[in-house]
Protein backbone atom coordinates (compact mmCIF):
# COMPACT_ATOMS: atom_id res chain seq x y z
CA UNK A 1 0.00 0.00 0.00
CA UNK A 2 1.61 3.29 -0.72
CA UNK A 3 1.33 6.57 1.10
CA UNK A 4 -1.32 7.98 -0.97
CA UNK A 5 -3.38 4.56 -0.75
CA UNK A 6 -2.87 4.74 3.13
CA UNK A 7 -4.19 8.44 3.55
CA UNK A 8 -7.22 8.24 1.07
CA UNK A 9 -8.38 5.19 2.80
CA UNK A 10 -8.55 7.26 6.51
CA UNK A 11 -9.77 9.66 4.72
CA UNK A 12 -12.78 7.37 3.41
CA UNK A 13 -12.69 5.38 7.00
CA UNK A 14 -13.53 9.16 8.80
CA UNK A 15 -16.44 9.92 5.72
CA UNK A 16 -18.25 6.89 6.49
CA UNK A 17 -18.56 7.04 9.70
CA UNK A 18 -19.79 10.76 9.43
CA UNK A 19 -21.90 9.58 7.06
CA UNK A 20 -23.68 7.48 9.81
CA UNK A 21 -23.13 8.88 12.60
CA UNK A 22 -23.47 7.25 16.53
CA UNK A 23 -25.29 8.73 19.64
CA UNK A 24 -22.61 8.27 21.62
CA UNK A 25 -18.77 7.92 20.58
CA UNK A 26 -15.73 7.85 23.33
CA UNK A 27 -12.02 6.88 22.49
CA UNK A 28 -9.74 4.15 24.19
CA UNK A 29 -6.46 2.81 23.11
CA UNK A 30 -6.83 4.81 19.37
CA UNK A 31 -10.33 2.77 18.67
CA UNK A 32 -13.50 4.73 18.60
CA UNK A 33 -16.15 2.93 20.87
CA UNK A 34 -19.66 3.94 19.19
CA UNK A 35 -23.00 3.08 20.78
CA UNK A 36 -26.46 3.76 19.31
CA UNK A 37 -28.48 1.11 20.79
CA UNK A 38 -30.56 -1.49 18.65
CA UNK A 39 -29.11 -4.08 16.28
CA UNK A 40 -27.28 -1.91 13.84
CA UNK A 41 -23.64 -2.78 13.89
CA UNK A 42 -22.19 0.37 12.64
CA UNK A 43 -23.26 2.08 15.37
CA UNK A 44 -22.68 -0.63 18.38
CA UNK A 45 -18.93 -1.55 17.35
CA UNK A 46 -15.46 -0.36 17.50
CA UNK A 47 -13.93 1.23 15.00
CA UNK A 48 -9.95 2.40 14.28
CA UNK A 49 -8.37 5.79 14.45
CA UNK A 50 -5.91 6.91 12.15
CA UNK A 51 -2.37 6.90 13.86
CA UNK A 52 -1.59 5.52 16.48
CA UNK A 53 -3.06 2.54 18.35
CA UNK A 54 -2.96 1.00 21.81
CA UNK A 55 -1.77 -2.49 22.72
CA UNK A 56 -4.62 -5.19 20.99
CA UNK A 57 -5.24 -7.22 24.72
CA UNK A 58 -5.65 -3.25 26.14
CA UNK A 59 -8.10 -2.21 23.48
CA UNK A 60 -10.71 -5.03 23.47
CA UNK A 61 -10.42 -5.11 27.46
CA UNK A 62 -11.08 -1.08 27.11
CA UNK A 63 -14.17 -2.16 24.34
CA UNK A 64 -15.33 -5.05 26.35
CA UNK A 65 -15.94 -3.10 29.26
CA UNK A 66 -17.36 -0.45 27.38
CA UNK A 67 -19.90 -2.38 26.14
CA UNK A 68 -20.84 -4.71 28.97
CA UNK A 69 -21.18 -1.62 30.74
CA UNK A 70 -23.96 -0.58 28.40
CA UNK A 71 -25.79 -4.22 28.57
CA UNK A 72 -24.54 -5.08 24.80
CA UNK A 73 -22.35 -7.63 23.08
CA UNK A 74 -19.04 -6.32 22.49
CA UNK A 75 -18.40 -6.02 18.89
CA UNK A 76 -15.28 -4.85 16.81
CA UNK A 77 -15.59 -3.39 13.58
CA UNK A 78 -11.91 -4.76 11.80
CA UNK A 79 -10.98 -2.92 8.39
CA UNK A 80 -8.00 -4.66 6.34
CA UNK A 81 -5.98 -1.40 7.57
CA UNK A 82 -6.18 -1.61 10.75
CA UNK A 83 -5.72 -5.54 11.46
CA UNK A 84 -3.50 -5.54 14.56
CA UNK A 85 -6.47 -6.94 16.89
CA UNK A 86 -7.27 -10.12 14.83
CA UNK A 87 -4.70 -12.69 16.48
CA UNK A 88 -6.12 -11.43 20.04
CA UNK A 89 -9.59 -11.70 19.17
CA UNK A 90 -8.84 -15.54 17.62
CA UNK A 91 -7.34 -16.48 21.27
CA UNK A 92 -10.29 -14.89 22.94
CA UNK A 93 -12.80 -16.77 21.01
CA UNK A 94 -14.25 -13.89 18.72
CA UNK A 95 -16.40 -14.99 15.85
CA UNK A 96 -16.00 -13.10 12.67
CA UNK A 97 -19.33 -11.90 10.52
CA UNK A 98 -19.66 -10.22 7.51
CA UNK A 99 -17.79 -9.13 4.60
CA UNK A 100 -17.79 -5.15 3.59
CA UNK A 101 -16.32 -3.55 0.18
CA UNK A 102 -15.05 0.02 0.37
CA UNK A 103 -15.32 0.85 -3.45
CA UNK A 104 -14.35 4.55 -4.80
CA UNK A 105 -14.42 6.49 -7.94
CA UNK A 106 -13.42 9.95 -9.13
CA UNK A 107 -16.56 12.09 -9.38
CA UNK A 108 -15.28 12.20 -13.79
CA UNK A 109 -15.57 8.72 -13.48
CA UNK A 110 -18.85 8.30 -12.58
CA UNK A 111 -21.75 7.68 -15.23
CA UNK A 112 -23.78 11.02 -15.49
CA UNK A 113 -27.85 9.20 -14.86
CA UNK A 114 -30.09 12.00 -14.92
CA UNK A 115 -34.18 11.60 -14.00
CA UNK A 116 -36.68 14.49 -13.42
CA UNK A 117 -38.44 11.98 -11.18
CA UNK A 118 -35.80 11.64 -8.70
CA UNK A 119 -36.78 13.74 -5.88
CA UNK A 120 -33.96 15.39 -3.53
CA UNK A 121 -34.66 16.89 0.05
CA UNK A 122 -31.72 17.79 2.92
CA UNK A 123 -33.87 15.93 4.99
CA UNK A 124 -35.84 12.50 4.85
CA UNK A 125 -39.26 12.80 5.26
CA UNK A 126 -42.08 10.79 6.85
CA UNK A 127 -42.91 9.40 3.17
CA UNK A 128 -38.42 8.56 3.11
CA UNK A 129 -38.40 6.96 6.20
CA UNK A 130 -41.84 4.72 5.96
CA UNK A 131 -40.28 3.88 3.04
CA UNK A 132 -36.85 2.93 4.38
CA UNK A 133 -38.43 0.98 6.93
CA UNK A 134 -40.85 -0.80 4.78
CA UNK A 135 -37.99 -2.47 2.78
CA UNK A 136 -35.76 -3.31 5.47
CA UNK A 137 -36.29 -5.63 8.69
CA UNK A 138 -36.60 -2.44 11.08
CA UNK A 139 -37.98 -3.58 14.45
CA UNK A 140 -38.88 -0.54 16.72
CA UNK A 141 -35.78 0.07 17.94
CA UNK A 142 -34.00 0.15 14.75
CA UNK A 143 -36.71 2.67 13.48
CA UNK A 144 -36.19 5.26 16.51
CA UNK A 145 -32.33 4.53 16.00
CA UNK A 146 -32.10 5.33 11.98
CA UNK A 147 -34.24 8.17 12.72
CA UNK A 148 -32.09 9.76 15.54
CA UNK A 149 -28.91 8.81 13.43
CA UNK A 150 -30.32 10.66 10.50
CA UNK A 151 -31.11 13.65 12.09
CA UNK A 152 -27.14 13.91 13.35
CA UNK A 153 -26.00 14.07 10.26
CA UNK A 154 -24.31 17.44 9.97
CA UNK A 155 -23.49 19.82 6.50
CA UNK A 156 -23.97 18.42 2.95
CA UNK A 157 -26.69 16.07 2.96
CA UNK A 158 -29.63 14.53 -0.01
CA UNK A 159 -32.02 12.56 0.77
CA UNK A 160 -33.13 11.03 -2.71
CA UNK A 161 -36.16 8.47 -3.93
CA UNK A 162 -37.83 7.62 -7.11
CA UNK A 163 -41.56 6.66 -7.04
CA UNK A 164 -43.55 4.26 -8.70
CA UNK A 165 -46.68 3.99 -8.46
CA UNK A 166 -47.95 7.03 -6.08
CA UNK A 167 -45.40 5.52 -3.78
CA UNK A 168 -41.44 5.47 -3.41
CA UNK A 169 -39.69 2.66 -4.93
CA UNK A 170 -35.92 3.18 -4.22
CA UNK A 171 -34.04 5.84 -1.90
CA UNK A 172 -31.04 6.25 -0.77
CA UNK A 173 -29.13 9.84 1.00
CA UNK A 174 -25.09 10.84 0.74
CA UNK A 175 -23.40 13.05 2.44
CA UNK A 176 -20.65 15.25 1.12
CA UNK A 177 -17.46 15.17 3.64
CA UNK A 178 -13.42 16.24 2.70
CA UNK A 179 -14.72 16.39 -1.06
CA UNK A 180 -15.94 13.04 -1.07
CA UNK A 181 -19.81 11.92 -1.52
CA UNK A 182 -20.70 9.26 0.41
CA UNK A 183 -23.31 6.93 -0.60
CA UNK A 184 -25.69 5.49 1.77
CA UNK A 185 -28.85 3.37 2.37
CA UNK A 186 -29.52 2.20 -1.34
CA UNK A 187 -32.46 0.35 -1.49
CA UNK A 188 -35.24 -0.99 -3.71
CA UNK A 189 -38.88 -2.26 -3.02
CA UNK A 190 -38.58 -5.51 -4.06
CA UNK A 191 -41.68 -5.07 -6.83
CA UNK A 192 -39.90 -2.62 -8.67
CA UNK A 193 -36.06 -4.21 -9.36
CA UNK A 194 -34.89 -4.79 -12.43
CA UNK A 195 -36.18 -1.70 -13.46
CA UNK A 196 -33.15 0.26 -13.17
CA UNK A 197 -34.79 2.66 -10.60
CA UNK A 198 -31.57 1.97 -8.25
CA UNK A 199 -29.18 3.15 -10.42
CA UNK A 200 -31.53 6.40 -11.40
CA UNK A 201 -31.78 6.67 -7.79
CA UNK A 202 -28.15 6.86 -6.95
CA UNK A 203 -27.41 8.57 -10.09
CA UNK A 204 -29.65 11.71 -9.09
CA UNK A 205 -27.17 11.07 -5.43
CA UNK A 206 -24.00 11.35 -7.66
CA UNK A 207 -25.37 14.30 -9.73
CA UNK A 208 -26.05 16.17 -6.71
CA UNK A 209 -22.91 15.80 -5.58
CA UNK A 210 -21.07 16.91 -8.68
CA UNK A 211 -22.93 20.09 -8.78
CA UNK A 212 -21.57 20.38 -4.97
CA UNK A 213 -18.56 20.03 -6.05
CA UNK A 214 -17.36 16.98 -4.52
CA UNK A 215 -14.57 15.49 -6.79
CA UNK A 216 -15.01 11.60 -5.47
CA UNK A 217 -17.48 8.76 -4.40
CA UNK A 218 -17.41 6.12 -2.29
CA UNK A 219 -19.62 3.56 -0.73
CA UNK A 220 -19.40 0.41 1.36
CA UNK A 221 -21.21 -3.00 -0.11
CA UNK A 222 -22.15 -6.09 1.30
CA UNK A 223 -19.36 -8.59 -0.50
CA UNK A 224 -21.81 -11.01 -1.81
CA UNK A 225 -24.43 -8.63 -2.82
CA UNK A 226 -23.86 -9.32 -6.39
CA UNK A 227 -26.69 -7.73 -7.37
CA UNK A 228 -25.60 -4.38 -6.00
CA UNK A 229 -21.62 -4.99 -7.22
CA UNK A 230 -23.28 -4.78 -10.53
CA UNK A 231 -25.23 -1.95 -10.21
CA UNK A 232 -22.50 0.46 -8.66
CA UNK A 233 -20.18 -1.09 -10.88
CA UNK A 234 -22.55 0.03 -14.08
CA UNK A 235 -22.16 3.60 -12.65
CA UNK A 236 -18.61 3.26 -12.58
CA UNK A 237 -17.40 2.21 -9.24
CA UNK A 238 -14.73 -0.20 -10.28
CA UNK A 239 -11.94 0.63 -8.04
CA UNK A 240 -11.84 -1.38 -4.79
CA UNK A 241 -9.99 0.49 -1.52
CA UNK A 242 -10.26 -1.94 1.56
CA UNK A 243 -12.47 -4.70 2.86
CA UNK A 244 -13.61 -5.22 6.88
CA UNK A 245 -15.65 -7.60 8.79
CA UNK A 246 -16.83 -7.39 12.02
CA UNK A 247 -15.65 -9.78 15.28
CA UNK A 248 -18.41 -10.65 17.66
CA UNK A 249 -17.51 -11.53 21.52
CA UNK A 250 -19.35 -15.11 21.60
CA UNK A 251 -21.78 -15.53 24.63
CA UNK A 252 -20.71 -17.42 27.48
CA UNK A 253 -22.24 -19.84 29.40
CA UNK A 254 -24.48 -19.65 32.21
Amino acid sequence: MTVCDDDLNWRIEQACREGWPAAVETVAGGWLLRRSGGRIRRTNSANPLRGKRGAPEKVIDAAESFYVGHGQTPLLRVPDIADELEVALDHRGYQLEGGTIHLYAGIGDLAEVRDGQVVLSEVPGEDWLAARFRMGTYDDADRRVFREMTGLIDGDRAFVSYERDSEIAALAYGVIRDGLLVVESVETDGRFRQQGLGRKTVGGLIDWARRAGAHAACLQVVADNAPGRALYASLGFSRELYRYHYRRKPHEPR
